[in-house]
Order: C-alpha cells, then sequence, then structure tokens
C-alpha cells in the first residue's frame, strides 16, 4: 500500500470533501474529538477559501507558523488523515498540543495508520530543524499514545488540561 503526506491541492477537493463530511457526521454523532484542529477551523466546502487559510505563515493572534499534511493512500486515492506541524513551540503549545497534531478519519482508524503517519511527519519535522518534537494526547485515548511511543516517544509527565482532562506528555528525540 502506497501511504504518504501530500499537501493540499485541486486535485484532492472531492476526496477531502469525502473524509470531512465522514469525520464531521462522526464528532455529531459520537461525539468525538476533531484532531487536528487545522483541519476543521475553516469550512472545506468553500475550498478555495479553505486552501488559502488552511496553514498559518506568520505568528500571529497566539498562533505559530505550521504545515498541514494529508495522508493519502495512493493505491484507492483516498485521503486517510492529517497531520498539523507546529514550527516552533510557543509557551502554550509548550503545555498543551505540542508540535505534532493528527488525526484519522473514523472509517480508517484501528489499521496503524497514525504510527504510520506520525513516522512521516517526523520526517517533515526533520526538514524544518526541529530536532526534540513534543506530543501530547488525551490519557483515555490509547491509540493515540500507542502511536507516538511507537514513533519513539517517551512519556515526561501528565497534567490536567483546559477541558479538565488527563493529558499526557511525550518527547520524541529526532
Amino acid at each position: 500500500m502506497g501511504l504518504k503526506l501530500i499537501k493540499l491541492s485541486e486535485q484532492y477537493k472531492t476526496q477531502l470533501t469525502e473524509m470531512l463530511d465522514e469525520w464531521k457526521h462522526d464528532q455529531e454523532v459520537n461525539h468525538t474529538n476533531h484532531s487536528p484542529w487545522a483541519i476543521f477551523k475553516n469550512d472545506w466546502h468553500d475550498f478555495e477559501y479553505y486552501l488559502e487559510h488552511l496553514e498559518c505563515k506568520t505568528a500571529a493572534d497566539g498562533l505559530v507558523p505550521d504545515s498541514v499534511f494529508f495522508m493519502l493512500d495512493e493505491d484507492r486515492d483516498r485521503l486517510l488523515g492529517a497531520v498539523n506541524i507546529r514550527h516552533y513551540l510557543s509557551d502554550a503549545l509548550l503545555k498543551e498540543g505540542g508540535h505534532i497534531g493528527d488525526g484519522i478519519r473514523p472509517s480508517e482508524r484501528r489499521k496503524g495508520y497514525a504510527t504510520k503517519m506520525i513516522r512521516l511527519a517526523l520526517d517533515e519535522c526533520r526538514k524544518l530543524g526541529i530536532t526534540r518534537v513534543l506530543m501530547t494526547c488525551e490519557k483515555t485515548n490509547i491509540g493515540s499514545a500507542r502511536s507516538i511511543i511507537n514513533n519513539g516517544g517517551v512519556l515526561e509527565n501528565e497534567f490536567v488540561n483546559s477541558d479538565g482532562e488527563v493529558e499526557q506528555r511525550y518527547w520524541i528525540e529526532l
């Protein structure tokens, strides 16, 4: 199976809409989280606006520059998930959020894709000159924790996050 990270373009408009419509429906029905936030912050049905505002290009309003990639299954021409890489950490991201936010669409979860997507994202972090990557997840999200650990994540600590949930902080040395 050919899996790779891609930058979003007009070529993937239909695949994006299908994936995010599925994801949004799952959130409404099952009250699942919406990570990475970057792919949900704007309406994807206005594709031109969505594409133009997908990434933060300069630091502003507490945000840092970031890159957003989508994981494509080339064999099925299907988007499986997305990853948001923050180029550096603000004080807020150092505590909660970290360098990488990631998520797999609901119908493709529990198939090992998150581990592979994080591995590919770590390659992108290296290209940005990041040598130590922070990833966080809620303690109850065993799948995310496993994907982080499978990529070399070492638990530093746990804390109660802004939503009142116990969140874990993992570091990955590159």
